[in-house]
């Protein structure tokens, strides 16, 4: 017994390093909180404010994935969790595979960017026929979107001209080169050129050279899923049963079932269809899988040449010049080396950051069963927790922050026009910098924006009338020493909360939507 006491004072010691050690910078550091909150409880407060059934999250510090975890259900009927496993529609994720598989087959020398979509698929309105295939990558064709016609169904079976038919009389949202707006029918086109360059469908191709090639076990399309071997447990009240008797059942691979809210309720939605999302939203995979894929771009496992990824994960240029920080799905921010690639089709919302840096290597997936969840805020806390400098300069107890694209001024102007569309009353426009530099002092450009709706905020101050002094409200737009650039806003939940206000959850909710969405407007490429 004696003999082990200095062991035992050494491990001790090691225990007490380690949790004293700060949590910013200190790879393998096993505390991880940002502003004194852990992940868990980041997760925990986040899935209950939103209502989120299930959720799953995987962090890499490459080349290492040390956290795969799930929180929740994965299908609340049936009762099965979320785990590492699970399959989750990734969304406007597959858009990142889809890119990789056109410059896999521009390495092997089957197409170039600059060649017109046309030459590849024939069966296309004539005004379509000169776009390039870069041109579709960036998202600057200016066609329509055709998911966000009414006619179109997100479960529906649809063969490709199905889908063409859907616009193909439609205008132009904008003259091809010009602008970049968000378009499924971009990538839609793309899956296309794919299959007729590599003589394969778009899911065989992708199969073989991604997930394949990097040994996925927990990536695939809806049209895999008899594979899975997946436990009818209805039958048994609600009751796993074969683990106790078959291996594959251990530890089992499940698809999570999608969810909107609807009328104030969480309701479970019908199953997307691979068709209706072809190279734009078909792909389901695991957290832990995205992450593996994630670790996977770091080198030439899926393209070879160094060159050829920077055709993908880096800004493109429109036909002025200028530069749009955004490409293939990814957006740029100012943060060096931070690209990151959101995930939206009914029923699910998933997330992806990528820090590549030296210096950090930090990526962040997030994945969850509820349609229109922004999951950026929280994974850029959680990769916080990492590193403090990953994680939003402003702590959530003073401010909501969220990175912007673009620089100051513009941030502010996108804000401003978005507001002013909606006839949303904007009161003032206060610029801290100017005002500074009109008194001989130096600030780094810094914008407040006032604005506000009366036939909303009326109602919160029937209900409390001190919340006037938080009213109209105000975002603030500011650009760090590092260059880049955050917005920081009161959530209106906090502000009622602060007010006592509990009997206007309904305006409470649809006043941080719409603020909400002026901020991603502001601040997104897309």
């Amino acid at each position: 017994m004696m003999k082990s006491k200095p062991w035992s004072l050494l491990l001790f010691g090691m225990v007490l390093l380690a949790l004293l050690l700060p949590a910013h910078g200190q790879r393998g550091n096993p505390r991880v909180q940002f502003e004194g909150e852990t992940i868990d409880e980041m997760i925990e407060q986040f899935m209950a404010e939103h209502q989120v059934p299930g959720m799953t999250l995987a962090i890499v510090q490459a080349p290492y994935i040390p956290r795969a975890v799930g929180y929740g259900m994965s299908d609340v009927s049936r009762e099965l969790l979320a785990s590492p496993n699970t399959l989750w529609n990734i969304g406007q994720m597959t858009r990142a595979f889809t890119a990789v598989a056109i410059v896999q087959l521009l390495e092997d020398g089957r197409l170039k960017l600059e060649e017109p979509v046309g030459k590849f698929v024939t069966e296309l309105p004539p005004a379509w026929q000169g776009i390039t295939l870069r041109q579709l990558m960036a998202h600057a064709s200016g066609l329509p979107d055709y998911t966000q016609q009414k006619d179109f169904d997100p479960a529906r079976e649809y063969r490709p001209a199905d889908i063409i038919a859907l616009i193909k009389n439609q205008p132009s949202v904008f003259q091809t080169g010009a602008k970049a707006a968000d378009s499924a029918t971009d990538f839609f086109l793309l899956a296309l050129v794919i299959e007729k360059a590599s003589g394969m469908s778009y899911e065989e191709f992708v199969t073989k050279h991604q997930i394949e090639r990097l040994g996925l076990k927990n990536t695939m399309f809806a049209s895999d899923f008899a594979k899975v071997k997946r436990e009818a447990v209805e039958k048994n009240e609600m009751r796993h049963k074969q683990f106790l008797s078959e291996r594959p059942y251990i530890d089992p691979t499940e698809v999570a079932v999608g969810h909107a809210e609807i009328e104030g309720k969480i309701v479970p939605l019908k199953q997307n269809s691979q068709s209706a999302w072809l190279g734009s939203g078909s792909v389901f995979a695991s957290a832990t899988d995205i992450s593996l894929w994630d670790v996977g771009l770091a080198g030439g496992l899926l393209i070879k040449e160094k060159e050829h990824r920077a055709l993908i994960y880096g800004p493109s240029k429109l036909n002025d010049g200028s530069v749009l920080p955004a490409n293939c799905g990814w957006r740029f921010p100012a943060h060096k080396g931070l690209m990151d690639i959101e995930g939206h089709v009914p029923g699910y919302s998933t997330y992806l950051s990528r820090f590549t840096d030296k210096s950090e290597l930090v990526c962040v997936t997030l994945c969850a069963n509820k349609s229109g969840v922004d999951l950026s805020g929280l994974a850029r806390k959680i990769a916080g927790a990492y590193n403090r400098k990953l994680g939003p300069p402003v702590g959530a107890t003073l401010m909501k922050c969220r990175e912007s694209c673009y620089p100051v001024k513009v941030t502010m102007d996108r804000l401003e026009s978005f507001l002013r569309e909606r006839e949303v009353g904007v009161v003032a426009r206060v610029d801290h910098a100017a005002a500074a530099k009109a008194k001989g002092l130096e600030l780094p450009p810094t914008e407040v924006i006032i604005f506000g709706d009366p036939t909303m905020g009326t109602h919160l101050m029937h209900s409390q009338r001190s919340i006037a002094v938080d009213l109209p409200l105000r975002v603030m737009v500011w650009q760090e020493a590092d260059g880049t650039v955050w917005t920081g806003h009161h959530e209106v939940s906090a502000l009622a909360e602060e007010h006592g206000i509990k009997d206007q959850e309904r305006v409470v909710k649809a006043m941080n939507a719409r603020l909400e969405a002026a901020l991603r407007f502001a601040t997104a490429p897309y």
